[in-house]
């Protein structure tokens, strides 16, 4: 009887044992998490580097982020990230890295300011959005017809950023053998004469430029490539 006794309590003491050994290796878990939590809380963010943005400056996109007082890394949520900086007009889509360094990464893709409508003053993407915004970009100074105004936007998409900032004013310009015309005042002082099929032409304007060694004129690129001097 007193064996048995005996045997009873030291199956009673192994199974104490055996429930108080999960709840250590939990509650060395917690401690571990706690500790990993703290040590992050500990480090700030020390760069910040932002990518692909040629409209937004890496300030305005740093500023909408919340990162611009550089907190820790453990407040640094990517997701939280991303959904401001889509709210911003301008802003297609975001990539957002962070290294256990401190190293922020912001990769944005923007949408392409094309020109500005003088009648409403307002920037138009090319997205087809209208957007308020003080990018200078070339001026369209006149209505264009429903049945163009599309293709115009696509046709504008295609010309390199480098042109577009060449460009003062766009005006739909039809005549009696093309109703697709149009004329760019461009700010050196030179006009350009085209069509929505050649629009793209344009992009070797720089090229143009070298062969006509500073004269100022016409370029015809509607019917054939050439160039008139101005008398």
């Amino acid at each position: 009887m007193e064996k048995n006794k005996k045997k009873l309590k030291k199956n009673i003491k192994v199974k104490r044992k055996l429930k108080l050994k999960p709840f250590l290796i939990s509650f060395g878990i917690i401690l571990v998490i706690l500790l990993i939590i703290y040590l992050l809380s500990l480090i700030k963010i020390k760069n910040i580097y932002v990518k692909g943005n040629n409209y937004l400056t890496d300030q305005e996109i740093i500023d909408i982020s919340s990162l611009n007082n550089y907190p820790s890394l453990i407040k640094v949520n990517s997701k939280k990230i991303k959904k401001k900086l889509l709210k911003n007009e301008f802003i297609k889509n975001v990539k957002v890295n962070k290294t256990i360094k401190g190293k922020v990464v912001i990769k944005v893709e923007e949408y392409k300011p094309l020109f500005r409508k003088q009648d409403n003053n307002k920037i138009v993407l090319n997205n087809k959005k209208e957007i308020d915004s003080n990018i200078i970009v070339p001026i369209l100074v006149n209505y264009i017809p429903d049945t163009k105004y599309d293709e115009f936007i696509n046709k504008m998409n295609d010309i390199d950023d480098s042109i577009i900032k060449m460009i003062s004013e766009i005006r739909y310009y039809p005549n009696n053998q093309d109703d697709d015309r149009f004329l760019l005042n461009m700010n050196d002082g030179n006009l350009v004469y085209l069509t929505l099929t050649r629009f793209k032409q344009i992009n070797y304007y720089m090229d143009v430029l070298k062969e006509i060694d500073g004269k100022k004129g016409i370029l015809y690129l509607d019917s054939g490539n050439h160039f008139k001097v101005m008398d």
